[in-house]
């Protein structure tokens, strides 16, 4: 929760008392710092100009209170928090500290400690330049920062990048502070890995969590949930068959997605998104009895015979032996098409194995008895009967009819 910086919230420095006074209260055993030394410590006391945090052995440190306001002028601490800090030795005091270098302190001559100690500093990036951009981290230090450091996945709009304030970690200092390179990359990963570390304490198998479409390809879709990111198989994005992945999801789009296999030895994890939905197959026995009559799609056609699909995610099989009963036929496709709207009936439901056997309804009998169902169940009529004659025949006079009609 925002705090905005009000009175209450800051502690008023008596006149007689400056702020040596005040550093220097409980510091008759000093501690010893090397630059760049992190420390989690509690904030003790916040003044307009500083923050005071416990360092224990009777010690503060003390750090910018300007590191804790954002944006919008708000105080984002408040006493008895706790922070992480690291020591940033100065020629004027010695209890330095630093949550990250913003370009209001930083110094030229910090730029070596902050190098060797990792501490982040702040910078604005100024513009783009050839393989990156422009970043300023002082009031006269400009540094740069690659394309591929800006993120952790290539940032796709680099528009968007040019002056927003962000914080970097150099990962390349030439001699005297010369060609400096900077990285966003480098924080990003280590808050991934502390986030990491934490979901690997809280996040099992079976649960369902929030995360971001990051990439698509044509096996699956990457995922980010905060701290890891794993892929999204093909099979697990839709209990239907998924012809393109990019009809279904975008890059950047949120969703819940159940955790499917987590290996944190080898740094692979899987998730599914289907599951988040109720499983067509529950039902089946129920929606698509023995003997019911149904519409269906041909979703695909194969020697063997034409898989056709009731609803997204049930499929059922018409074996080649139902579409020539009375004339021999080598392939499915000699009478049907992918796509093609066809009346079937369900001859065998293998709930178990996910199976369904069809057969082809006669031309009078996908007609009369496609609400089956409805029928028998909620109306309770009697089955009509119709003349069967040779599928075969029927179903490629259907399909030289619907060519013919297209001339």
């Amino acid at each position: 929760m925002d705090r905005t910086l009000k009175k209450k919230d800051i502690t008023e420095i008596p006149p007689e008392e400056d702020f040596e006074t005040l550093l220097n209260q409980g510091m008759s055993d000093p501690m010893v710092f090397s630059p760049g030394d992190k420390v989690e410590a509690v904030i003790t006391q916040i003044t307009k100009e500083w923050t005071f945090i416990d360092l224990g052995g009777k010690s503060d440190g003390y750090i910018s209170t300007n590191e804790f306001v954002d944006p919008e002028g708000e105080l984002t601490i408040e006493r008895g928090d706790m922070v992480n800090a690291y020591f940033l030795p100065s020629m004027k005091h010695r209890m330095l500290f630093t949550i990250r270098l913003t370009v209001e302190t930083m110094e030229t001559s910090h730029l070596e400690e902050v190098y060797n100690s990792g501490i982040p500093l702040e910078g604005r990036v100024e513009k783009e330049i050839k393989g990156g951009f422009a970043i300023k981290i002082g009031e006269d230090i400009h540094v740069f920062c690659p394309y591929s450091q800006m993120g952790i996945h290539r940032v796709e709009d680099t528009t968007q990048c040019v002056g927003q304030k962000l914080t970097f970690k150099i990962i390349e200092y030439g001699k005297g502070g010369r060609n400096v390179i900077v990285s966003r990359r480098a924080i990003l990963e280590e808050e991934r890995r502390e986030l990491k570390n934490a979901l690997r304490q809280s996040l099992k198998e079976g649960m369902t969590v929030s995360g971001n479409i990051t990439s698509i390809e044509t096996f699956g879709a990457f995922v980010d949930i905060g701290g890891l990111e794993g892929l999204i198989p093909i099979s697990e994005i839709s209990w239907g068959r998924v012809e393109d992945i990019n009809s279904l999801l975008t890059v950047g789009q949120e969703i819940d997605v159940v955790a499917k296999e987590l290996d944190w030895e080898n740094d692979k994890f899987a998730f599914s998104l289907k599951e988040t939905e109720a499983d067509p197959w529950e039902n089946v026995a129920t929606k698509y009895p023995e003997g019911s009559f149904h519409k269906g799609i041909v979703a695909r056609l194969a020697p063997f015979g034409a898989f056709v699909t009731l609803e997204p995610g049930v499929d059922g099989l018409l074996h080649i032996s139902e579409l020539g009963k009375e004339k021999r036929i080598n392939h499915p496709r000699e009478v049907l098409e992918e796509k093609q709207a066809i009346d079937i009936k369900i001859s065998r439901v293998d709930e178990r194995q996910r199976r369904l056997s069809l057969e082809m309804a006669s031309k009078n009998q996908g007609v009369e008895n496609i609400d089956y169902y409805k029928k028998h169940i909620a109306g309770g009529n009697k089955e009509s009967s119709g003349a069967m004659g040779s599928l075969g025949d029927i179903l490629r006079a259907q399909l030289d009819e619907k060519k013919g009609g297209g001339e």
